[in-house]
Formats: structure tokens, sequence, C-alpha cells
């Protein structure tokens, strides 16, 4: 099954204009293939940890579940790795959040999207739609 999933950039440092991308990716996918698939959407380098999390609807604050808790990275990585779109959804009331660069505080909130059957037929991962610039993740120009 394809999952089409929203992606809502909704704090980050240098965050100045609305970002959102539709994407679409199969239910095996992993959050990992997930992190790769937001960062190319978004333009980003892909060179700051991240964690993915849910939280209870109306703050990316409230009482997180953290996905993987492992201490060193590379479990971490592996979590990610072993983890899948299916093995999240549905969720109920929580929402799962990505968080990209602890120090600049990148947040995007994924939201699962109703799919139909046309969307079987796609190649994915794909990105549907964009709406807004990529934030520039590092701010102004040359800094």
């Amino acid at each position: 099954m394809v999952f089409k999933l929203r992606v809502t950039c909704i704090l980050g440092r240098f965050l100045e204009e609305e970002c959102v991308r539709t994407i679409a990716m199969h239910e095996s996918s992993s959050l990992y293939d997930l992190h790769e698939v937001i960062q190319a959407a978004v333009s980003f380098g892909r060179d700051h940890p991240f964690t993915f999390y849910t939280a209870n609807s109306g703050s990316p604050w409230a009482e997180q579940n953290w996905i993987a808790e492992e201490e060193e990275w590379a479990d971490m990585e592996r979590a990610f790795d072993e983890t899948t779109l299916a093995d999240i959804w549905p969720l109920g009331r929580k929402k799962l959040y990505y968080w990209f660069d602890f120090r600049d505080k990148w947040i995007f909130e994924i939201r699962k999207m109703r799919s139909n059957k046309e969307d079987a037929k796609l190649a994915v991962p794909m990105i549907l739609a964009r709406v807004g610039p990529d934030p520039r993740q590092y701010g102004r120009e040359g800094l």
C-alpha cells in the first residue's frame, strides 16, 4: 500500500515561510527512508543527527514518545531503518514528528493522508506537491 504523507515544517531556526511537502511512500518504507525523502524534499544537507517521535495532537512538545531511545547513534539509525511506516500508523490522536539538527530545531509534522486506488500506481518514493520554498538550512548565504 502507498501512503501519502503531508510533511509540514513547523519550526526551525531559519524558517521564514510556509513549507509543506506531500510525499508518497510505500508502507514498507523505513523511517530512515522517510528521513532521506524529507531531506531531498527540502534540499537540506544530511549533516546532522535526527530523530522521530510521536506527540499528542496540538503540540509537538506534549507527551513525546521517542521512536528510538538507544544511546549510540549507530543503534538509533538501525532502529529507524528497521521501523516501517506500517509500524507507525495508525497513530490515533497522536502525530508523528521528525526532528532534524537538534541545535537549529528543524521540526516537521508528518500526517498520513487518505489514499485512493490511483495512488497504488505511483512510482514511490515521490514528491507529489510543494507549498512554499525550501527553507534555508543555515540562514543567510555565506554563514
